[in-house]
């Protein structure tokens, strides 16, 4: 039986851990899309978000920044009435406002990809965690400033925490533990840059 992450239960679980969870991204599209799902699972269950996932890229064109950014207050009164997603007013909202956000910093640092992964100097951080679920933390000291910088160009829903979990779901850090099948394939994708060992 393949070794996981003791996070995961579902099929849904197991296929975004397994393709995606702790792989590097750069790519902007991706990286927004990381950013609205994240700040959408606030509260609720990380298996909620994935089984709505394909209705959030049909409701947000595809997590097209531009076109993101564009949306209009009768935009959101149409999301709101989408039962495909999370109808939360303020995370809806949250999404318009982080993705003009994304259009500054795009404009100021030539890409969204390029400034966030300056909180890791470029380089994904390794972790060895022997049991995700017990030694994991919620936040960093990089997640910290992360979520700091964001909220100077005014994005919604980027405390550290979801901060944490958007640069775990990227690849900025590879948290798979020890004896997860997943944790070499992730850390092959990258130089190694520091380590943070359970105790």
């Amino acid at each position: 039986m393949t070794e996981r992450c003791n996070w995961v239960r579902t099929a849904a679980d197991e296929h975004y851990h397994d393709t995606e969870w702790g792989v590097p991204s750069h790519d902007d599209r991706h990286l927004f899309e990381m950013l609205v799902l994240e700040g959408a699972q606030a509260g609720l269950s990380w298996s909620t978000i994935l089984n709505k996932r394909e209705n959030y890229r049909r409701a947000f064109d595809n997590f097209d920044v531009e076109a993101v950014a564009r949306f209009t207050p009768a935009k959101v009164e149409a999301l709101l009435q989408d039962p495909g997603i999370v109808r939360n007013r303020a995370k809806i909202e949250a999404a318009i406002v982080n993705a003009r956000a994304v259009l500054n910093i795009r404009a100021e640092h030539g890409s969204f990809a390029g400034f966030v992964w300056s909180f890791v100097d470029g380089k994904p951080i390794q972790n060895d965690w022997a049991l995700y679920k017990e030694h994991a933390p919620a936040s960093t000291p990089e997640s910290d400033a992360l979520s700091k910088a964001l909220k100077g160009y005014g994005c919604k829903f980027v405390g550290s925490t979801i901060c944490y979990a958007f640069m775990q779901a990227v690849g900025m850090v590879n948290d798979h533990q020890t004896n997860c099948a997943s944790r070499a394939r992730c850390a092959a994708l990258a130089p190694l840059r520091s380590k943070r060992k359970s105790g």
